[in-house]
C-alpha cells in the first residue's frame, strides 16, 4: 500500500471521527435543551407538604405560675407613740382573738390621760356651781328679785358649763381608747407570720417600728391560714375558659410529689394593660397548715374547651394584609387562599375557630411566592418533616 494511499484513509477516519463527535454533541445538546424544558416546567409547579385540621382537645390545659396567700392577713401598725414594753409573741406562733401580743410605754400619752382626767374633775365642778346657782337665780326671778335678764345670764353659764363638762367627758374617752392601744392584741385567730419589733424599740403612732433605715413597718403580722388564697394571672387569650367548672391543680417547690386542689373562687373581669393578664382567685383547704403564705405555685388549669375548634400547624399560617389566612388545595391541585379566625396560639400549633371544614386539604409552610390560582404538586414528606404530634398528645405529655 502506498503512502499516499494510507494518507488517504487516515483522512478518512479522522473526518468520520470528527463528523460521529459533532453528531453526538448536537444530539446531546438537543436532548439537554428538552431536559431542561422539562425541569423548568417542573419546577414552575412547587412541591407542597398537606396537612388536614384537627379537632381541639375536648379539655384546655395551661400551666401557670402563681401565688398563695393567707385568706386573712393583717399587718398591725402601732397606734399610739412611745417604747416598746414587751413583746409575748414571736414568729410562727398560733394565737387567738384578743391575744396579747405586745405592751407600748407611752409616759407621754398617760400624762395626757391624767391631764384629761383633772380636767374633767374641774368641768364636773364648774358645772356643778353653774347649775346650783343657776337655780338660786331662777327661783329669784320667780319673785321678781332680780331681773329677768340675769336669770338668762346664769342660764346660758349653766347651759356653757354643760358643754364643757360633755367635752371633758369625751377627751377623757378618747384618751381612754388611746389607752387601749398601748396592748396590741390579735385581730382574730391565726398565726405570726412577722414580729418586727424588740423591746426598747421606739414605735410611731399610725406608722409602726422606725427601724436603722428611718422607714416604718408593721409591728406584727397575723395571718389566717385554715384556708389559702390562690392568685393567678391568666393571659388574655385563655379568659373565655375561665368560669365556675374551672379546676386548679397546685403544686409547690416544698412538696413536689403533693398535688393539692384549688377551687374557682373568682375573677377580676378587668385585664391589666401592661402584661393583657387577668387576676383569677381560687381558695385551698389548709387544714394540715402545710401550706404558707407568700408560697410560689406552679397551676395547672384544665377547662371545658370551645367545640367547633380545630388545629393545624402553626407553619401553615399566612399573614396578609386582609387578616389571618391560609392556603388550601383543591381537587385539581390548585391553591386558594381562605380567610380564617384564630384561637389561642402556640409555637407548634394554633387553634382555628372559624374558617375551616374537616377535609380541607392545607399547605404547611407555603411558599411566599405562592399566589391565589397557582398549581401545586402535593408530596409525602420525608419521615420526621413536620412530625409535630398533636395538640392532646402533648397536654397528656406535658401531664
Amino acid at each position: 500500500m502506498s503512502v499516499s494511499r494510507k494518507g488517504r484513509i487516515f483522512i478518512i477516519l479522522l473526518v468520520t471521527i470528527i463528523v460521529a463527535d459533532i453528531s453526538y454533541l448536537l444530539g446531546q445538546r438537543a436532548c439537554n435543551r428538552v431536559r431542561i424544558h422539562e425541569d423548568a416546567a417542573y419546577s414552575r409547579v412547587p412541591d407542597v407538604a398537606l396537612v388536614q385540621p384537627k379537632p381541639a382537645p375536648p379539655t384546655v390545659t395551661m400551666t401557670l405560675p402563681g401565688t398563695i396567700s393567707a385568706w386573712y392577713e393583717a399587718p398591725i401598725y402601732a397606734q399610739v407613740s412611745g417604747y416598746v414594753k414587751m413583746w409575748y409573741q414571736d414568729y410562727g406562733a398560733v394565737v387567738k382573738k384578743g391575744d396579747l401580743l405586745a405592751e407600748i410605754n407611752t409616759p407621754r400619752l398617760d400624762a395626757e390621760y391624767a391631764q384629761a382626767q383633772a380636767d374633767l374633775k374641774v368641768a364636773q365642778a364648774k358645772y356643778g356651781l353653774a347649775s346650783i346657782t343657776a337655780t338660786r337665780w331662777r327661783s329669784m326671778g320667780q319673785s321678781q328679785a332680780v331681773s329677768g335678764q340675769s336669770v338668762s345670764v346664769q342660764n346660758a353659764n349653766e347651759q356653757s358649763a354643760k358643754a364643757e363638762l360633755e367635752a371633758a367627758e369625751h377627751k377623757v374617752a378618747q384618751y381612754q381608747a388611746m389607752i387601749h392601744f398601748k396592748s396590741i392584741e390579735a385581730p382574730f385567730d391565726g398565726v405570726v407570720i412577722a414580729r418586727n419589733i424588740n423591746v426598747g424599740d421606739y414605735v410611731g403612732a399610725g406608722s409602726g417600728n422606725m427601724n436603722a433605715n428611718g422607714t416604718a413597718s408593721e409591728l406584727f403580722t397575723v395571718a389566717d391560714t385554715h384556708a389559702m388564697r390562690l392568685f393567678v394571672s391568666v393571659p388574655e387569650t385563655f379568659s373565655s375558659t375561665l368560669s365556675s367548672a374551672l379546676t386548679a391543680k397546685v403544686t409547690v417547690p416544698q412538696f413536689p410529689n403533693k398535688i393539692f386542689e384549688a377551687q374557682f373562687l373568682t375573677i377580676a373581669k378587668g385585664f391589666d394593660p401592661n402584661t393583657r393578664t387577668v387576676i383569677t382567685e381560687f381558695s385551698i383547704d389548709n387544714g394540715g397548715q402545710k401550706l404558707w403564705p407568700g408560697s410560689f405555685a406552679s397551676v395547672t388549669l384544665t377547662a371545658p374547651a370551645n367545640k367547633g375548634v380545630y388545629t393545624i400547624p402553626t407553619g401553615a399560617l399566612v399573614f396578609q394584609e386582609h387578616g389571618m389566612q391560609v392556603a388550601t388545595v383543591d381537587a385539581k391541585d390548585i391553591a386558594h387562599y381562605r380567610n380564617i379566625t384564630v384561637g389561642r396560639m402556640a409555637d407548634a400549633y394554633t387553634e382555628v375557630s372559624a374558617g375551616l371544614f374537616p377535609d380541607d386539604r392545607i399547605i404547611n409552610n407555603p411558599p411566599a411566592d405562592l399566589l391565589e390560582g397557582d398549581s401545586v404538586r402535593p408530596v409525602s414528606p420525608e419521615k420526621g418533616y413536620l412530625s409535630t404530634p398533636p395538640a392532646a398528645a402533648r397536654e397528656e405529655d406535658d401531664e
